[in-house]
């Protein structure tokens, strides 16, 4: 005698079957077998099938099994022979049943490979002070009016917003960003030219993909720089050529001896040795485009935040035919809410799109509510008052590493949210780093921007996610890394002076 059941309500037939499921919407084969010459008892083959199904892990742990009245009427049994199975199995430790709940599988093979037990890693300090770059105040970030933003959008929103995003962005959004930028940064943008992306990584990916479409296979970056931007371009199947930065921006005539028609420039602040593009540099860069018949990048970088005057204008202003423009809120608001936008040559917006079909477009809502963050005033006040609060901020680490760190000298422009502290000949500055680690301090070493280690050494300090009362624990404990057995330098310190250019 045999049976299959495919779920409740299923057929005799020639061999006992059975099918279960955590849901009970049975789906793994139970083989019982022929009866045996009466041998082998109904309730001793469905708990060799039940163990069988389960040491082989096609009932995994956790699954439930049937109520045992509902597998007695598919087995065409009694109820007797079937709990009779599940308490066999229950003694043996694979079901366990409780009252009021499903009797469930309790057991499951191992599968893993046997493998020596490895030593746990001791665990890492927690980190206390952060003088690490790339983040903004996080504590500062305007969680009520991001709030009422979105719970805006959210109730005005249209039936249409809520459908597939356009791959450009919302069309709100891009109007928003256009003016913004004409406003704020000098930019000749317009809505038709502006694509919605998820921050200057995004963007620039975005960008080298429509270059390669246009057949241009070469592209330079600043030396030192940001490594996700080489990572970027050559994700995109770009060459990747480094030009080295000097005191005023990217070296152009080292550009114009590269094969690259592109280029990724920080203009209004370069990260990460904090200098500014000079405008005779930034007439000559625009020139170079025109002579090779190629294009800039520009990455806004931090640009909304200059101390000593009112921030530089973008360079895309001077030629937007040649001139992409990058820019995100990630050093502004959050790199959490990942929204950025590119501002592409007209003439290039079509194959900026075309090369990139299948990029997604950030959330609707959360464009939306950028749109009206920026519409109601408030993207405004909250850089006003980061200005405030990042000026105060770095005049504090200045004096403060003046007074505990003389050995040290600071270098960029006021501006931004990092500066560069370079050091005495010999100091080992990876040491420093893991020196600070250890005791909870993150710091960056200059060599993590460059192509390979420099005889220069120098500490990339951020003070975007400190607060002012974090500044002097920390750089005291900065001092005592720089003092570590590792890290001092074989020779006499000098003087720290600020150099504001």
């Amino acid at each position: 005698m045999s049976l299959t059941l495919g779920g409740f309500g299923s057929a005799v037939r020639s061999n006992l079957v059975a099918v279960f499921q955590t849901n009970l919407a049975w789906a793994t084969l139970l083989d019982v077998g022929p009866a045996d010459g009466g041998r082998r008892r109904l309730h001793d083959r469905l708990a060799h099938a039940l163990r069988t199904a389960i040491r082989d892990g096609r009932l995994a742990e956790g699954a439930a099994v049937p109520p045992s009245r509902a597998l007695a009427e598919e087995l065409g049994c009694s109820r007797w022979v079937v709990t009779e199975a599940y308490g066999q199995l229950i003694a043996e430790g694979y079901l366990s049943a409780r009252a009021g709940s499903a009797t469930r599988v309790s057991w499951s093979p191992d599968t893993a490979p046997l493998r020596p037990r490895a030593q746990r890693a001791p665990a890492r300090p927690p980190i206390r002070y952060d003088l690490a770059p790339g983040l903004p105040d996080l504590r500062a970030f305007p969680r009520r009016r991001w709030a009422d933003a979105v719970r805006a959008v959210t109730g005005s929103a249209v039936h249409y917003d809520l459908g597939l995003p356009d791959p450009a962005g919302h069309a709100v959004l891009r109007t928003t960003v256009a003016q913004y930028l004409r406003r704020s940064r000098g930019a000749d943008a317009h809505a038709v030219s502006v694509s919605v992306c998820a921050g200057v990584t995004d963007g620039l990916v975005r960008t080298c993909r429509a270059l390669r479409a246009e057949g241009i296979a070469d592209l330079a970056v600043e030396h030192p720089g940001w490594g996700r931007l080489r990572d970027a371009a050559t994700s995109a199947g770009l060459r990747v050529h480094p030009v080295p930065v000097d005191d005023d921006g990217l070296r152009v005539d080292d550009l114009a001896r590269t094969p690259a028609r592109a280029v990724v420039v920080g203009a209004a602040h370069q990260f990460p040795t904090g200098t500014v593009l000079s405008a005779a540099r930034r007439a000559r860069l625009v020139r170079w485009a025109r002579e090779v018949d190629g294009f800039v990048i520009e990455d806004d970088y931090d640009a909304e935040f200059r101390y000593d005057h009112h921030p530089v204008a973008v360079m895309q202003g001077m030629d937007p035919s040649r001139v992409f423009l990058l820019g995100s809120v990630s050093k502004t608001l959050s790199p959490a809410l990942g929204l950025g936008w590119l501002v592409a040559p007209v003439a290039m917006t079509p194959v900026l799109r075309a090369a990139n079909l299948v990029a997604p477009a950030p959330p609707v809502l959360d464009q939306l509510a950028l749109a009206t963050f920026i519409d109601r005033g408030w993207y405004d006040a909250h850089l006003r008052a980061a200005r405030r609060r990042f000026r105060s901020r770095r005049d504090l680490l200045v004096r403060t590493l003046g007074a505990q760190v003389p050995e040290g000298r600071v270098a960029g422009t006021a501006a931004g949210l990092h500066i560069l502290l370079h050091l005495p000949d010999g100091t080992d500055t990876r040491g420093a780093v893991r020196a600070a680690a250890a005791a909870g301090l993150r710091l960056a070493d200059l060599d993590d921007y460059r192509a390979h280690q420099s005889a220069e050494p120098a500490l990339v300090l951020g003070y975007g996610n400190i607060s002012d009362t974090e500044i002097p624990p920390a750089v005291a404990l900065l001092r005592e890394a720089l003092r570590s057995p590792t890290a001092s330098p074989p020779t006499r310190a000098t003087q720290l002076s600020h150099d504001d250019r």
